[in-house]
Protein backbone atom coordinates (compact mmCIF):
# COMPACT_ATOMS: atom_id res chain seq x y z
CA UNK A 1 0.00 0.00 0.00
CA UNK A 2 1.71 3.12 -1.26
CA UNK A 3 2.10 6.23 1.39
CA UNK A 4 0.29 8.98 1.56
CA UNK A 5 2.68 11.83 0.60
CA UNK A 6 1.90 15.21 1.00
CA UNK A 7 1.85 15.99 -3.01
CA UNK A 8 -0.75 12.85 -3.42
CA UNK A 9 -4.26 13.97 -4.59
CA UNK A 10 -5.76 12.65 -1.28
CA UNK A 11 -3.59 14.50 0.99
CA UNK A 12 -4.61 17.70 -1.13
CA UNK A 13 -8.41 17.29 -0.86
CA UNK A 14 -9.82 18.69 2.14
CA UNK A 15 -11.69 16.80 5.08
CA UNK A 16 -15.16 17.81 7.39
CA UNK A 17 -17.08 20.94 6.91
CA UNK A 18 -15.26 22.65 4.09
CA UNK A 19 -15.02 19.07 1.97
CA UNK A 20 -15.79 19.46 -1.56
CA UNK A 21 -15.57 23.22 -1.51
CA UNK A 22 -13.23 24.92 -3.80
CA UNK A 23 -10.69 27.18 -1.99
CA UNK A 24 -11.57 30.96 -1.91
CA UNK A 25 -8.24 33.07 -2.60
CA UNK A 26 -10.01 36.23 -0.23
CA UNK A 27 -6.68 38.47 -0.83
CA UNK A 28 -5.62 37.44 -4.12
CA UNK A 29 -9.69 38.53 -5.06
CA UNK A 30 -9.09 42.01 -3.29
CA UNK A 31 -6.12 43.07 -5.00
CA UNK A 32 -7.47 42.03 -8.39
CA UNK A 33 -10.70 43.77 -7.20
CA UNK A 34 -8.91 46.98 -6.38
CA UNK A 35 -7.12 46.96 -9.40
CA UNK A 36 -9.81 46.69 -11.27
CA UNK A 37 -11.68 49.59 -9.27
CA UNK A 38 -8.74 51.58 -8.45
CA UNK A 39 -8.79 53.78 -12.25
CA UNK A 40 -12.53 54.33 -11.80
CA UNK A 41 -12.04 56.10 -8.16
CA UNK A 42 -11.10 59.71 -9.39
CA UNK A 43 -14.44 59.32 -11.50
CA UNK A 44 -15.85 58.21 -7.90
CA UNK A 45 -14.84 61.32 -6.12
CA UNK A 46 -15.39 63.70 -9.07
CA UNK A 47 -18.96 62.66 -9.01
CA UNK A 48 -19.60 62.97 -5.39
CA UNK A 49 -18.26 65.91 -5.37
CA UNK A 50 -20.13 67.57 -7.83
CA UNK A 51 -23.83 65.83 -7.26
CA UNK A 52 -23.82 64.41 -3.48
CA UNK A 53 -22.26 66.90 -1.50
CA UNK A 54 -24.38 70.12 -3.15
CA UNK A 55 -27.57 68.18 -2.32
CA UNK A 56 -26.43 67.21 1.03
CA UNK A 57 -26.13 70.99 2.05
CA UNK A 58 -29.09 71.97 -0.10
CA UNK A 59 -30.79 69.79 2.57
CA UNK A 60 -29.35 70.69 5.57
CA UNK A 61 -30.33 74.15 4.42
CA UNK A 62 -34.00 73.27 4.20
CA UNK A 63 -34.21 72.57 7.26
CA UNK A 64 -32.81 76.49 8.22
CA UNK A 65 -34.53 79.32 8.55
CA UNK A 66 -31.91 81.56 6.51
CA UNK A 67 -32.83 84.26 4.57
CA UNK A 68 -30.80 87.46 3.21
CA UNK A 69 -33.03 90.37 3.62
CA UNK A 70 -32.36 92.84 5.32
CA UNK A 71 -34.68 92.83 8.37
CA UNK A 72 -34.78 88.67 8.88
CA UNK A 73 -34.10 87.13 11.45
CA UNK A 74 -30.78 85.74 12.52
CA UNK A 75 -29.93 82.22 10.89
CA UNK A 76 -31.31 79.07 13.37
CA UNK A 77 -32.79 76.00 13.01
CA UNK A 78 -36.30 75.22 11.46
CA UNK A 79 -37.17 72.21 11.42
CA UNK A 80 -39.80 71.37 8.90
CA UNK A 81 -41.08 74.52 8.87
CA UNK A 82 -39.65 75.36 5.29
CA UNK A 83 -41.14 72.00 3.83
CA UNK A 84 -44.80 73.24 5.70
CA UNK A 85 -44.55 76.45 3.90
CA UNK A 86 -43.71 75.04 0.16
CA UNK A 87 -47.07 73.00 0.64
CA UNK A 88 -49.24 75.71 2.15
CA UNK A 89 -48.27 79.07 0.67
CA UNK A 90 -50.49 79.40 -2.64
CA UNK A 91 -48.05 80.47 -4.87
CA UNK A 92 -45.97 77.31 -4.09
CA UNK A 93 -49.30 75.14 -4.70
CA UNK A 94 -49.66 76.77 -7.76
CA UNK A 95 -46.36 76.45 -9.10
CA UNK A 96 -46.65 72.64 -8.13
CA UNK A 97 -50.13 72.60 -10.50
CA UNK A 98 -48.52 74.54 -13.13
CA UNK A 99 -45.51 71.89 -12.95
CA UNK A 100 -47.94 68.72 -13.35
CA UNK A 101 -50.08 70.29 -16.21
CA UNK A 102 -47.39 70.95 -18.34
CA UNK A 103 -45.61 68.12 -17.47
CA UNK A 104 -49.03 65.90 -18.36
CA UNK A 105 -49.74 67.89 -21.52
CA UNK A 106 -46.13 67.67 -23.21
CA UNK A 107 -45.45 64.27 -22.58
CA UNK A 108 -48.87 62.98 -23.80
CA UNK A 109 -48.96 64.71 -26.84
CA UNK A 110 -45.15 64.32 -27.72
CA UNK A 111 -45.69 60.20 -26.85
CA UNK A 112 -48.26 60.51 -29.26
CA UNK A 113 -46.79 62.15 -31.89
CA UNK A 114 -43.21 60.31 -31.56
CA UNK A 115 -45.57 57.42 -31.66
CA UNK A 116 -46.67 58.15 -35.31
CA UNK A 117 -42.95 59.73 -36.28
CA UNK A 118 -41.66 56.75 -35.53
CA UNK A 119 -43.96 54.41 -37.42
CA UNK A 120 -43.65 56.52 -40.50
CA UNK A 121 -40.20 56.55 -40.44
CA UNK A 122 -39.68 52.69 -39.60
CA UNK A 123 -40.59 52.91 -43.57
CA UNK A 124 -38.68 52.66 -46.28
CA UNK A 125 -38.66 55.89 -48.40
CA UNK A 126 -36.19 57.90 -50.26
CA UNK A 127 -34.30 60.22 -48.39
CA UNK A 128 -35.37 58.97 -44.93
CA UNK A 129 -31.79 59.24 -43.46
CA UNK A 130 -32.14 63.61 -44.58
CA UNK A 131 -35.71 63.25 -42.56
CA UNK A 132 -34.48 61.43 -39.47
CA UNK A 133 -31.85 64.14 -39.41
CA UNK A 134 -34.27 67.14 -39.56
CA UNK A 135 -36.29 65.15 -37.30
CA UNK A 136 -33.30 65.09 -34.05
CA UNK A 137 -32.85 69.02 -34.84
CA UNK A 138 -34.88 69.93 -32.71
CA UNK A 139 -33.58 68.03 -29.72
CA UNK A 140 -29.82 68.97 -30.02
CA UNK A 141 -30.86 72.93 -30.00
CA UNK A 142 -29.77 74.35 -26.24
CA UNK A 143 -32.90 74.42 -24.55
CA UNK A 144 -32.54 78.59 -23.25
CA UNK A 145 -31.60 79.07 -26.74
CA UNK A 146 -35.01 77.13 -28.15
CA UNK A 147 -36.95 79.16 -25.87
CA UNK A 148 -35.70 82.54 -26.62
CA UNK A 149 -35.94 81.31 -30.25
CA UNK A 150 -39.42 80.65 -30.31
CA UNK A 151 -40.53 83.49 -27.65
CA UNK A 152 -39.17 86.38 -29.57
CA UNK A 153 -39.03 84.83 -33.35
CA UNK A 154 -42.33 82.94 -33.23
CA UNK A 155 -44.59 83.75 -31.00
CA UNK A 156 -43.62 87.23 -30.18
CA UNK A 157 -46.89 89.79 -30.30
CA UNK A 158 -47.27 91.95 -33.66
CA UNK A 159 -43.06 90.58 -34.80
CA UNK A 160 -43.03 86.66 -34.44
CA UNK A 161 -43.56 84.32 -37.20
CA UNK A 162 -47.11 83.27 -36.11
CA UNK A 163 -48.25 86.21 -36.14
CA UNK A 164 -46.91 87.04 -39.36
CA UNK A 165 -48.42 84.18 -41.12
CA UNK A 166 -51.82 84.83 -39.77
CA UNK A 167 -51.77 88.66 -40.83
CA UNK A 168 -50.76 87.16 -44.76
CA UNK A 169 -53.69 84.76 -44.48
CA UNK A 170 -56.09 87.79 -43.57
CA UNK A 171 -57.20 86.76 -39.68
CA UNK A 172 -58.51 89.84 -38.07
CA UNK A 173 -56.50 91.12 -35.22
CA UNK A 174 -53.29 88.83 -36.12
CA UNK A 175 -51.24 91.60 -35.18
CA UNK A 176 -52.66 91.46 -31.63
CA UNK A 177 -52.35 88.14 -30.35
CA UNK A 178 -50.47 87.67 -27.72
CA UNK A 179 -49.42 84.26 -27.29
CA UNK A 180 -47.00 84.47 -23.94
CA UNK A 181 -48.87 86.75 -22.39
CA UNK A 182 -52.25 85.64 -23.10
CA UNK A 183 -51.58 81.91 -23.07
CA UNK A 184 -47.95 81.57 -21.55
CA UNK A 185 -48.56 77.99 -20.52
CA UNK A 186 -49.89 77.12 -24.05
CA UNK A 187 -46.91 78.90 -25.50
CA UNK A 188 -44.30 76.92 -23.10
CA UNK A 189 -45.81 73.73 -23.68
CA UNK A 190 -45.84 74.24 -27.81
CA UNK A 191 -41.78 74.87 -27.35
CA UNK A 192 -41.48 72.05 -25.30
CA UNK A 193 -43.41 69.57 -27.48
CA UNK A 194 -41.19 70.87 -30.73
CA UNK A 195 -37.80 70.22 -28.82
CA UNK A 196 -38.41 66.85 -26.71
CA UNK A 197 -41.21 64.73 -29.47
CA UNK A 198 -37.81 63.84 -31.05
CA UNK A 199 -36.22 62.67 -27.97
CA UNK A 200 -39.10 60.46 -27.74
CA UNK A 201 -39.26 59.53 -31.40
CA UNK A 202 -35.83 57.76 -30.99
CA UNK A 203 -36.82 55.53 -28.60
CA UNK A 204 -39.67 54.08 -30.41
CA UNK A 205 -38.10 53.80 -33.38
CA UNK A 206 -35.24 51.95 -31.54
CA UNK A 207 -38.57 49.98 -30.28
CA UNK A 208 -40.09 49.08 -33.73
CA UNK A 209 -36.54 48.40 -35.59
CA UNK A 210 -36.13 45.93 -33.14
CA UNK A 211 -39.56 43.95 -33.90
CA UNK A 212 -38.99 40.69 -36.04
CA UNK A 213 -40.05 41.47 -39.75
CA UNK A 214 -41.22 37.62 -39.79
CA UNK A 215 -43.57 38.19 -37.62
CA UNK A 216 -45.30 41.14 -39.19
CA UNK A 217 -44.78 38.82 -42.55
CA UNK A 218 -46.41 35.94 -40.56
CA UNK A 219 -49.34 38.32 -39.23
CA UNK A 220 -50.01 39.64 -43.01
CA UNK A 221 -50.20 35.46 -43.95
CA UNK A 222 -52.90 35.21 -42.15
CA UNK A 223 -55.02 38.23 -43.13
CA UNK A 224 -54.26 40.87 -40.16
CA UNK A 225 -54.85 43.81 -41.47
CA UNK A 226 -52.56 47.03 -40.98
CA UNK A 227 -54.55 48.30 -38.10
CA UNK A 228 -54.86 45.33 -36.65
CA UNK A 229 -51.29 43.75 -36.78
CA UNK A 230 -50.40 47.57 -35.26
CA UNK A 231 -52.71 47.09 -32.37
CA UNK A 232 -52.08 42.96 -31.55
CA UNK A 233 -48.58 43.32 -32.52
CA UNK A 234 -46.55 46.44 -33.17
CA UNK A 235 -48.05 48.19 -29.91
CA UNK A 236 -47.38 45.46 -27.42
CA UNK A 237 -43.97 45.54 -28.47
CA UNK A 238 -43.07 49.18 -27.99
CA UNK A 239 -44.97 49.17 -24.92
CA UNK A 240 -41.92 49.53 -22.77
CA UNK A 241 -40.39 51.55 -25.05
CA UNK A 242 -43.12 53.86 -24.50
CA UNK A 243 -43.33 53.52 -21.03
CA UNK A 244 -39.37 54.28 -21.48
CA UNK A 245 -39.45 57.62 -23.34
CA UNK A 246 -42.86 58.81 -21.17
CA UNK A 247 -40.72 57.77 -18.00
CA UNK A 248 -37.65 59.84 -18.92
CA UNK A 249 -39.36 62.89 -20.41
CA UNK A 250 -41.49 63.27 -17.45
CA UNK A 251 -38.15 63.29 -15.38
CA UNK A 252 -36.90 65.94 -18.06
CA UNK A 253 -39.65 68.25 -18.19
CA UNK A 254 -40.20 68.18 -14.35
CA UNK A 255 -37.02 69.81 -13.87
CA UNK A 256 -37.34 72.42 -17.58
CA UNK A 257 -36.46 76.01 -16.50
CA UNK A 258 -35.18 77.22 -19.54
CA UNK A 259 -38.07 77.63 -21.18
CA UNK A 260 -40.26 79.39 -18.25
CA UNK A 261 -37.46 81.56 -18.14
CA UNK A 262 -36.76 82.29 -21.76
CA UNK A 263 -39.57 82.61 -23.08
CA UNK A 264 -42.74 84.47 -20.31
CA UNK A 265 -40.26 84.76 -17.29
CA UNK A 266 -42.52 83.05 -15.11
CA UNK A 267 -45.61 85.05 -16.25
CA UNK A 268 -48.11 82.82 -15.21
CA UNK A 269 -46.85 80.34 -15.92
CA UNK A 270 -44.18 80.02 -13.18
CA UNK A 271 -42.71 75.71 -12.34
CA UNK A 272 -40.83 74.56 -9.27
CA UNK A 273 -37.65 75.21 -10.92
CA UNK A 274 -38.57 78.74 -11.85
CA UNK A 275 -40.28 79.37 -8.27
CA UNK A 276 -36.86 77.85 -6.74
CA UNK A 277 -35.04 80.48 -8.88
CA UNK A 278 -37.33 83.05 -7.61
CA UNK A 279 -37.42 82.23 -3.92
CA UNK A 280 -33.55 81.92 -4.03
CA UNK A 281 -32.49 84.94 -6.08
CA UNK A 282 -35.52 87.67 -5.84
CA UNK A 283 -36.89 86.38 -2.33
CA UNK A 284 -33.56 85.45 -0.83
CA UNK A 285 -34.93 83.01 1.04
CA UNK A 286 -32.37 80.18 0.86
CA UNK A 287 -34.34 77.93 3.30
CA UNK A 288 -37.93 78.00 1.73
CA UNK A 289 -36.13 77.17 -2.20
CA UNK A 290 -33.29 74.85 -0.14
CA UNK A 291 -36.80 72.77 0.33
CA UNK A 292 -38.44 73.17 -3.04
CA UNK A 293 -35.58 71.98 -4.71
CA UNK A 294 -35.54 68.89 -1.88
CA UNK A 295 -38.95 67.93 -3.48
CA UNK A 296 -38.15 68.30 -6.88
CA UNK A 297 -35.12 65.83 -6.29
CA UNK A 298 -37.34 63.55 -3.84
CA UNK A 299 -39.93 63.77 -7.05
CA UNK A 300 -37.23 63.05 -9.40
CA UNK A 301 -35.46 60.07 -7.58
CA UNK A 302 -39.52 58.45 -7.81
CA UNK A 303 -39.51 58.88 -11.58
CA UNK A 304 -36.04 57.98 -11.61
CA UNK A 305 -37.01 54.90 -10.28
CA UNK A 306 -39.63 53.40 -12.27
CA UNK A 307 -37.72 54.36 -15.30
CA UNK A 308 -34.97 52.01 -13.78
CA UNK A 309 -37.53 49.15 -13.68
CA UNK A 310 -38.22 49.82 -17.01
CA UNK A 311 -34.91 49.72 -18.36
CA UNK A 312 -34.42 46.37 -16.27
CA UNK A 313 -37.51 44.87 -17.65
CA UNK A 314 -36.55 46.20 -21.41
CA UNK A 315 -33.40 44.31 -20.83
CA UNK A 316 -34.48 41.15 -19.53
CA UNK A 317 -37.09 40.33 -22.39
CA UNK A 318 -33.86 41.20 -24.50
CA UNK A 319 -32.15 38.53 -23.02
Amino acid sequence: MAAVTPTSPAAAEPTGPTAGRPPTPYKKWGRESWKLRAPLLPALIFLIVVTQLPFVATLVMSFMSWSAQPDAPERSFAGLDNFKTVFTTPAYRTAVLNTIEMTVVVVGVSALLALGIALLLNHAFIGRGLVRTMMIAPFLIVPIAAAVFWGNGILMTGFGLVDGVLGQLGVPGAQDIAFLTDHPKLAIEIELIWQWTPFMMLILLAGLQSQDPEVLEAASIDGCNAWQTFVHMTLPHVRRYLELSIVLGTIFIVQNFDSVLGMTGGLNSTNIPFAVYETFYSAKDYGVASALGVVVVIGSLIIATFALRVVSSLLEEES
